[in-house]
């Protein structure tokens, strides 16, 4: 006998997520940028998730579906975006490799919301350890890895030292440029960036060995 259609026990539907549940990234996208627009604007401690979420044109529910407080946001976004934008130059040759490196650096610094920001971000984090933590434990490490790359490749072809401190020559990479575009609000043209590389590896290849201090 036949079984009547209706008698036949049909598997439940598995229910596919709705467009709201699912991550856009287009809509990340936004919200970043919106952040790096409003950080600019109103600086760290003025920042609220609100008016980054109005200014993305999403809800607040968007960004905290992603980040659960706006700590979070800040140390996510500015970690992944600051690591994308480091750089290893590995030309072969190591004046070649740092004045490729403050090339770099003088692009990012030059970037009217980066100058805004930076300054902000080295004030505010002695007044938040929770912030200061994030971004030293992992973007200021990671771009100090890739600078002492640089680096210690110059070595292995002989053209340093082993002698040299890889800690005090990473301070020397960035410092100087940083110092002079953002602090002092100086021009670095390509005549500067000449000299800061040829002071740079000056200094670099002339640190004193051990053999000399003694």
């Amino acid at each position: 006998m036949e079984r009547n259609r209706s008698d036949v026990k049909r598997e439940p539907s598995v229910r596919k997520p709705s467009g709201a549940a699912v991550m856009q990234e287009s809509v990340t996208r936004a919200i970043e940028a919106a952040l790096f627009q409003e950080w600019a604007r109103t600086g760290y401690a003025a920042l609220s998730v609100e008016a980054v979420a109005k200014r993305a044109g999403v809800g607040k529910a968007a960004i905290y579906r992603r980040w659960p407080s706006k700590l979070a946001l800040v140390s996510d976004v500015l970690t992944r975006v600051g690591s994308d934008l480091a750089v290893a130059p590995d030309t072969g040759d190591l004046r070649s490799d740092i004045e490729l490196l403050l090339r770099q650096l003088r692009r990012i610094l030059r970037h009217p919301l980066v100058a805004r920001i930076l300054p902000d971000l080295h004030a505010e984090l002695p007044r938040t350890p929770e912030l200061a933590k994030a971004i030293r434990s992992r973007l200021q490490s990671y771009r100090r890895s890739r600078a002492e790359e640089v680096l210690r490749r110059a070595m292995s072809r002989g053209e340093l030292s082993n002698e040299v401190d890889l800690d005090l020559a990473t301070d020397l990479l960035g410092s100087m440029i940083y110092w002079r575009m953002i602090v002092t609000r100086l021009p670095a043209d390509r005549a500067y960036l000449d000299r800061l590389t040829d002071l740079i590896v000056g200094a670099l290849k002339t640190y004193p060995s051990s053999e000399d201090l003694s």
